[in-house]
């Protein structure tokens, strides 16, 4: 039987390639940006480990999300995201 292809990512935290599914998906279409729960939501994506604090830390400092996403990120929409990731951190 033929093994199933795992799509890879890598994190723009600790820039480590991991299975897709270890990850949590940040998307930016048309000026809003979400975070993607499902992973099929339309527009440019990056990606963060799931159980990640030093993860969103490193991405937050660097300014990683900006670059990944290729548009201008206002503090309060980084604040807003970076929360979002943090809570379904503690679930």
């Amino acid at each position: 039987m033929k093994e199933r292809n795992v799509p890879m990512r890598r994190c723009i935290g600790c820039m480590e390639s991991k299975e897709k599914n270890q990850l949590i998906r940040i998307a930016a279409y048309e000026g809003k940006i979400t975070v993607d729960t499902t992973g099929k939501a339309k527009g440019r994506g990056a990606y963060l480990c799931k159980l990640g604090g030093e993860c969103l830390e490193k991405a937050y400092k660097r300014r990683a999300l900006e670059r990944s996403l290729n548009v201008t990120v206002t503090a309060e929409q980084k604040d807003a995201i970076f929360k979002q990731l943090t809570e379904l951190n503690e679930r």
